[in-house]
């Protein structure tokens, strides 16, 4: 790496100015693929055009369209970022590193969430500086949203978004030594809907020798649609949109009018004679698979037996989905049913199960626990399962115990309430405050530099320092402000979703 004030490295598409900034350097808004208008929106990942001289690579670029998201009476900017930033380059990296370095160093490429309609690099919590300090580069990337990324069009390959994170790792392995990381020691890591593209992503064979690690943050190796779901999807988009389901009339339509036709999808009934909604109607759009990825991990199929994992969820994860929009205290019997038969085949069992589990439960910590797991943990567990069964690579699981007091002390250890620890990011002032995701209160000391230095652990060494999972102890590191390995949690919860 170029030793000047202003760090200059050269990738194979042209050289890059970055910022040096306290021992660590930033190159924001680098193109790995080439910019998706027209019909391109709608065709596979295609590489960058080289340029000319010395490229900027000091300022957050554009992002994938996307309508603002806000979410109830929490603040979740840090997270969503700024919305759209239009601009056509927007299939781009960012990536930390520290100023100086030898070379070889452990590469992380980070997937971020939002539904598959949301999110971007310029989300203050994806910041990298932290992992390019502690000797890790950070690649963060944008990748296609909504329709453009994840609509399942006659005409068009599927899981565009997920072709992109391909796409930019082959970028990072092309091109990561230039930064001092090393190609053959790369993790992939995701929340949310990016946690889920990860699990897909090990069940790609094109993937495969892209990564050697992969963490997944509260994603899902059960969250594809069938083709029959997607193509309800379809379907509804080509109606509001008034044009025929193909690729070839998509392609004249706007940015803008898809952006708007995907915030008039939500609340489409997904529900087939053979299959619930894996997102029990919070998203309409999210990976499109014959096969799931537990399930394709499971018979060996991909990449995912191949690599070290390392999976969990947040304790209440299902509490950001209500607890914000006042849903959770006025939760009823009929909101927990409803729940159930979302996403079970038996409702009637699953709700007795997690009444049994939690005898003392209200209405609103039912319905939550079962939209969690419904949405996460059922999928973590079978993802874990399956990848544990053969044996040729570590599992690893955790639970994140922490309790945000934030929404006078509801809103708990949410969906997403890792992130600022992962990153070690948590004394961000927008982060602390009685409608800020992590409260009115500072975590506990030294629970961030923990966190963090545990994913860089895994990344670095292939563990984070507790015992693997297998299929009999189904070892779990429960983190809190005390960190405590269990054996098989929730296992009457596990076992009901099997």
């Amino acid at each position: 790496m170029n030793h000047r004030p202003d760090p200059i490295v050269t990738t194979a598409q042209g050289a890059i100015r970055g910022l040096r900034q306290a021992g660590t350097s930033a190159f924001l808004n680098i193109p790995y693929a080439a910019a998706p208008h027209g019909a391109g929106r709608f065709a596979p990942p295609r590489p960058h055009e080289p340029w000319d001289g010395v490229r900027d690579a000091t300022e957050p670029g554009p992002t994938a369209p996307q309508s603002e998201r806000k979410l109830g009476g929490i603040d979740m900017s840090p997270y969503f970022g700024t919305g759209w930033i239009p601009g056509a380059d927007y299939l781009t990296v960012n990536v930390f590193a520290p100023a100086a370095t030898d070379g070889g160093l452990p590469v992380m490429v980070f997937v971020h969430g939002g539904g598959f309609v949301a999110g971007s690099t310029r989300s203050a919590l994806y910041d990298g500086s932290a992992f390019a300090r502690d000797g890790v580069v950070l690649v963060t990337l944008n990748y296609r949203l909504g329709v453009a990324g994840f609509l399942d069009l006659p005409g068009a390959p599927a899981n565009r978004g997920l072709l992109d994170v391909v796409a930019a790792l082959r970028w990072v392995k092309e091109n990561i030594a230039a930064f001092g990381g090393d190609p053959h020691q790369v993790t992939l890591f995701g929340q949310s809907a990016g946690a889920t593209i990860v699990g897909g992503v090990l069940a790609t064979p094109q993937a495969s020798g892209l990564f050697r690690r992969a963490i997944v943050q509260s994603g899902s190796g059960l969250g594809a649609f069938t083709t029959e779901q997607a193509a309800r999807v379809t379907r509804a988009a080509a109606a509001w949109l008034g044009v025929e389901p193909h690729v070839d009339a998509f392609a004249e339509i706007s940015d803008d009018r898809l952006v708007e036709a995907a915030s008039r999808l939500a609340g489409i009934d997904l529900r087939t004679e053979t299959h619930h909604d894996p997102l029990i109607g919070l998203s309409p759009f999210s990976l499109v698979l014959d096969t799931q990825p537990a399930a394709a991990v499971a018979a060996g199929l991909g990449v995912g037996t191949g690599v070290d994992l390392l999976i969990g969820t947040n304790t209440e994860e299902g509490n950001l989905y209500l607890v914000p929009v006042d849903a959770y205290s006025t939760s009823t019997a009929e909101d927990v049913d409803d729940v159930a038969a979302r996403s079970h085949p038996d409702p009637a069992r699953l709700v007795e199960t997690y009444r049994t589990a939690r005898p003392e439960a209200s209405f609103g910590e039912l319905r939550s626990a079962l939209m969690g797991d419904a949405l996460f943990g059922a999928g973590s567990w079978a993802l874990a399962e399956a990848h544990a069964s053969h044996h040729r690579s570590a599992t690893y699981a955790y639970e994140f115990a922490w309790r945000s007091r934030a929404l006078d002390g509801e809103l708990g250890a949410t969906h997403a309430m890792e992130l600022p620890f992962v990153f070690d990011l948590a004394h961000l002032p927008q982060l602390l405050g009685r409608t800020a995701l992590l409260g009115p209160d500072e975590p506990p000391a030294g629970l961030a530099a923990h966190v963090h230095a545990t994913w860089v652990r895994f990344a670095t060494t292939g563990s984070p320092g507790w015992d693997p999972y297998d299929t009999g102890r189904r070892a779990t590191m429960r983190i809190d402000a005390e960190w405590t390995q269990v054996t098989d949690p929730r296992r009457r919860e596990r076992q009901a979703w099997r």
